[in-house]
């Protein structure tokens, strides 16, 4: 990589010169072992090719680089277009695909739905939910943690946000909404193809997101009309009672904001989970501090495990603009119409931002040594994840309750990978534990 020069007019940084399929490949199925290469052999700003997500990708990952990009007018970096391959599944209402004063709009009808206040009502729905599904473990059994934990988000997220209580609605809908989950990076790449439609995994996947959108709009359609709306307090009902000054959300906004809070709070906090339980189940020690902070209501100490384990098994690989004007980012000036990307798997992995990078140690969220811009699972600025604080009390509320009712110990001495899901980074043999009742 260049250094010390002048910015100069469509200058892209260095990057690899394999054909951009291989790119595409290599960036979808393998991104954990490629990004670190390329930032070895390119410097810590470099450029990638990897349509369908973005034809020209440059890859930033200095914290001073990120306040930068996070910080920057939303008229002049665009996540909803950068983000456009969600499109077909989250539909072009999303909260995440939109931009400039219709982002602003949604993203104001939805923040009181994750307040303080609502979060705290959440939490006792979360925790019941948890002991249940400990409950169930058997003196002794290995817990397969990821497909637990997706269980569980996901009987959270119907409860909680989509409000479903009756158990025909949940039979309908929860293997559906696994069925979207569960699709492989590659397929995932594939739907925003037409022609390959006719074709059975990407046919079938959308038979089934098309049979969410009947239960979703009839659900909705029984919420508007139940006499006890104004008294409910999942998202939903929340949602339908939202206005004031802004048009309150349609149907057809609802349903792209549901399907949302769906992808983005089911998987990504069912794989934190999982990568947090899998570190406590390698590390008696900590499980036990652990486990004494959790019987001491101590939130704090318990939410650094997984805050722990969002930085060192990154879930969610970056957050994305794309430039609608010429912008100098460090040392480099990039035309309009390119996509910058904030790599989180790269920052929370800068050796200078976290002392024993590679080591587990849930403290450094407690002695103030993470520093701005360093920690980024939720993205940052005006695009920060709606849903931070929801999904860090859900995590915290979780794991209170497997510590309190299990010890943890691994069931294979191998060490985990992570493998890419969709477009988040899950554990490879899904985390499995084995426990026992304390």
């Amino acid at each position: 990589m260049s250094r010390g020069h002048a910015p100069t007019v469509a200058e892209y940084p260095p990057g690899p010169a394999l054909p951009v399929f291989a790119q595409s490949y290599l960036y979808l199925q393998y991104r954990a072992a490629l990004l670190p290469v390329l930032r070895r052999r390119y410097g810590d700003v470099f450029s990638l090719r990897i349509p369908p997500f973005a034809d020209r990708l440059v890859v930033f990952s200095r914290p001073e680089h990120l306040r930068k990009i996070f910080a920057g007018d939303p008229h002049d970096m665009h996540a909803g277009e950068a983000n456009n391959i969600l499109r077909p599944v989250m539909g072009p209402h999303s909260v995440l695909l939109t931009d400039e004063a219709e982002h602003a709009r949604a993203r104001k009808l939805l923040m009181p739905a994750f307040n303080g206040a609502a979060l705290r009502g959440y939490r006792a729905v979360v925790s019941e939910i948890a002991a249940a599904e400990t409950g169930r473990w058997r003196p002794g059994s290995t817990v397969v943690t990821l497909d637990r934990m997706n269980a569980l988000t996901l009987e959270v997220i119907m409860r909680v946000v989509f409000g479903v209580t009756d158990e025909r609605t949940r039979a309908e809908l929860a293997p559906r909404l696994h069925r979207i989950v569960n699709v492989g990076p590659l397929q995932y790449a594939g739907l925003r193809m037409p022609q390959l439609q006719r074709y059975r995994p990407w046919r079938s996947f959308h038979d089934t997101l098309g049979a969410i959108d009947d239960l979703l709009s009839r659900e909705i359609a029984e919420r508007r009309a139940a006499p006890d709306l104004a008294d409910r307090t999942d998202v939903l009902s929340r949602l339908l009672q939202v206005g004031g000054d802004e048009a309150p959300l349609t149907d057809a906004e609802l349903r792209d904001q549901l399907v949302t809070l769906l992808l983005a709070g089911h998987e990504t906090t069912a794989a934190a989970l999982s990568w947090a339980l899998y570190e406590l189940a390698a590390d008696p020690e900590l499980q036990h501090a652990t486990y004494e902070a959790a019987r001491a209501d101590d939130d704090k100490a318990v939410e650094a495990v997984l805050k722990e384990a969002m930085r060192l098994h990154t879930v969610i690989p970056g957050a994305v603009r794309k430039l609608t004007e010429e912008i100098t980012i460090g040392e480099w000036r990039l035309p309009a119409g390119t996509t910058v990307s904030c790599s989180i798997f790269l920052a929370h992995r800068r050796a200078e931002n976290f002392p024993d990078v590679a080591t587990f140690r849930p403290a450094r969220f407690l002695d103030g040594e993470v520093e701005p811009n360093t920690w980024l699972p939720f993205g940052g600025g005006v695009r920060r994840c709606l849903g931070a604080g929801f999904a860090l009390m859900e995590g915290t509320a979780v794991l209170r309750e497997v510590l309190t009712r299990h010890t943890l110990a691994p069931a294979d001495p191998r060490p985990e990978r992570g493998r890419v899901r969709n477009i988040t980074t899950v554990p490879r043999r899904k985390a499995r534990i084995i426990v026992t009742p304390r």
